[in-house]
């Protein structure tokens, strides 16, 4: 399959599209005056505590305070299982959870400062949601400060290939500091984890002494902007070409390609056409379909996408398609034809939080768990963290699926 990503640059806007065979599968967007802020790291000020929600209001410096929830309050007893999550799930974790059950008024007070690190962006009228468990990512490690552990992704399923990459990491890893491999360093060399693993612990030792110079609410560190963390994250060997339509965004990201892993840097593209990136690749009509409530399926059945604050509810329909078998056979076939298209627009719309799909009732058990296992098989092409429940007898689908921007409706 022919992976490509697409970077297209504004004054005011960078919009990155990532195709799979020619079809828009993501889309990330991000404004200069409004760009995310998932990944900076900031000392904070406990401003409130709030024992009846077990969280706390932390002071960030931002115009809202940032949410901190109990759960993401480090403790003495390191618990990063959380983060494993995405493409960096792994299935070899085991940390012990011997961590004690304290109150938040038991961990935090106000007025005290911690560092913070930002793990969802503000979406609507909520701050941003924060954690004490600092990750920094790099191209192909996560470094984890405070924790001895070594995870591969899940993602690398060849067992010599993980055993391998263990060894190598093991061999490097210095005390103080939890790794996980990612995707990206299936093919790396111990060079070029090592010169990784270097970088992130440099970059951990500057924010670690910058924290002990400034007063708190002050921000330590700022994640990449998108168009180095659509390289950082996104490029593979696996991706035949960036292209770009910005000459300076592009000299810029050459030079970061370069540096960080030449041996992709023949991959980046400039183009120079008249036409519109996004028009030339023919993607906005894949853009305007996942704008729309109503999403027609090619049998003539349809899906409608309703977000509210509390969660999103989809909802399957016949519509025109009769189709030529029973009345039950039909029902099956369209809510097969319409489990990938949900897939697909969960995935590019970014939809979040809890998702209610509500497929047509299906009298048969086979039948429901014939859909259920399809549905499944096709959020794996889905990097971000989904749980998906049973299906009900009258064929709603509970998921969850972890969202840290907002989603392309909104």
């Amino acid at each position: 399959m022919t992976n490509e990503i697409l970077i297209n640059v504004t004054f005011d806007e960078v919009r990155v599209g990532v195709l799979e065979a020619g079809q828009l599968v993501e889309l990330y967007i991000e404004r200069k005056r409004n760009a995310s802020l998932v990944g900076n790291i900031y000392k904070g000020r406990v401003v409130k505590v709030l024992p009846g929600m077990q969280s706390a209001f932390v002071d960030i410096g931002l115009s809202r305070a940032a949410f901190l929830y109990v759960s993401d309050v480090k403790t003495d007893i390191e618990d990063y299982s959380f983060f494993l999550e995405d493409e960096d799930e792994t299935e070899e974790l085991e940390i012990p959870r011997g961590r004690p059950d304290l109150p938040i008024e038991e961990l935090l007070q106000e007025g005290q400062e911690l560092l913070v690190q930002v793990s969802k962006d503000p979406i609507g009228s909520k701050g941003a949601r924060v954690t004490t468990y600092v990750t920094l990512p790099g191209r192909y490690l996560v470094l984890m400060p405070g924790l001895e552990h070594i995870g591969i992704s899940r993602r690398i399923t060849e067992p010599e290939k993980r055993q391998s990459l263990k060894a190598m990491v093991e061999a490097i890893k210095p005390k103080g500091y939890g790794l996980i491999v990612r995707t990206a360093a299936e093919d790396a060399s111990e060079e070029e984890l090592q010169a990784d693993l270097e970088f992130l612990v440099n970059l951990w030792q500057n924010i670690s002494e910058k924290k002990q110079k400034v007063s708190a609410p002050s921000l330590l560190y700022s994640d990449f902007d998108l168009v180095l963390r659509s390289a950082r994250d996104l490029l593979s060997p696996e991706v035949e070409r960036v292209v770009l339509d910005s000459k300076t965004e592009y000299h810029r990201l050459k030079e970061f390609v370069a540096t960080y892993f030449p041996k992709l840097t023949e991959k980046i593209e400039l183009y120079e056409g008249q036409e519109g990136l996004f028009d030339a690749f023919g993607v906005h009509l894949d853009i305007s379909r996942a704008l729309e409530r109503r999403v027609w399926l090619k049998s003539g059945g349809y899906i409608v996408i309703d977000q509210t604050e509390a969660m999103t509810v989809i909802d399957v329909n016949t519509g025109k398609f009769v189709g030529k078998e029973n009345l039950q056979e039909t029902i099956l076939k369209t809510n097969l034809e319409a489990v990938k298209e949900i897939a697909y627009q969960i995935r590019l719309r970014n939809l979040g939080g809890i998702i209610i799909i509500d497929f047509i009732d299906m009298e048969s058990e086979e039948d429901r768990q014939k859909v259920l296992t399809a549905l499944k098989e096709a959020m794996k092409k889905d990097k971000a963290k989904t749980t998906i429940f049973d299906i009900s007898e009258l064929g709603l689908v509970q998921m969850t699926r972890k969202r840290v921007r907002e989603s392309l409706g909104r």
